[in-house]
């Protein structure tokens, strides 16, 4: 289990400890990601916020204003939304005043990773540096993350995706070798505490 991956695992844990946790931009309820954690949400009040009820969720709106009282959420995901919302600090800012104090969130944003919009449900916008993800998350009191994919990994990322898939393992044992900076990363996965 890569760095990554073990960050993941222990902040999607901690944040399943909560009893009232929204995913924000959820697309599909305990999608691809996040499957194999949904037994760790049973019981707790899990809802799903998207902007379109495409994917069926349980609160459909706009995540500039989102529909929930001021200090009301325990916990939140949004894993992959930023790049694709108008206004990135402003959701931001939405995500932090509906967090209860102490409250918890878990993002990930891409930074050099390929254009992934998806015709006529959502744009793709930006893309978020180290320094990006500071200012962005910088009125939270806790802010922890970790670069998603190294160096090498990140560009073979931009391969066909077989061949990405077959050569990723060989992109992963040159960056525990070059043991380069997180500045060159595909993302970041990110833990706030409000």
């Amino acid at each position: 289990m890569t760095s990554w991956e073990k960050f993941f695992d222990e902040k999607i844990r901690e944040i399943a400890k909560e009893n009232y946790i929204v995913d924000v931009g959820s697309g599909l309820k305990f999608g691809k990601h996040m499957k194999q954690y949904e037994t760790l949400f049973a019981g707790k009040k899990f809802l799903t916020f998207d902007k379109e009820g495409t994917y069926r969720p349980d609160i459909v709106g706009d995540i500039h204003a989102i529909p929930l009282p001021d200090a009301s959420v325990d916990a939140v995901l949004c894993n992959a939304v930023l790049e694709h919302v108008e206004e990135p600090g402003k959701a931001v800012a939405e995500i932090h005043r509906i967090l209860k104090p102490g409250g918890k969130a878990f993002f990930y944003v891409p930074f050099l990773y390929p254009y992934h919009a998806e015709k006529r449900i959502y744009k793709d916008f930006y893309r978020f540096s180290k320094d990006g993800v500071e200012y962005l998350l910088r009125n939270f009191s806790k802010l922890e993350y970790v670069p998603v994919r190294g160096f090498a990994e990140m560009w073979l990322y931009f391969l066909p995706f077989r061949l990405n898939r077959l050569l990723s393992p060989v992109g992963r044992i040159l960056d525990s070798l070059l043991k380069r900076g997180g500045n060159q990363t595909s993302g970041f996965n990110i833990f706030v505490i409000k």
